[in-house]
């Protein structure tokens, strides 16, 4: 029978996970709020150009 435990504490997460963590949360992402924001400045200069 498998262990589970034992192997538990054998495992361990393959780099490329690791990598991809580490993109992910060194990265700044633009929320959706940020997106929106930049819309309205754009159109509102827009407007001031015409």
């Amino acid at each position: 029978m498998i262990d589970y435990e034992e192997e538990l504490k054998k495992f361990e997460p393959c780099l490329d996970v690791r990598e991809a963590e580490d993109a992910i949360y060194d990265r700044e992402l633009t929320d959706i709020l940020d997106v929106l924001q930049e819309v309205l400045r754009e159109a509102k200069s827009n407007r001031r150009v015409k």
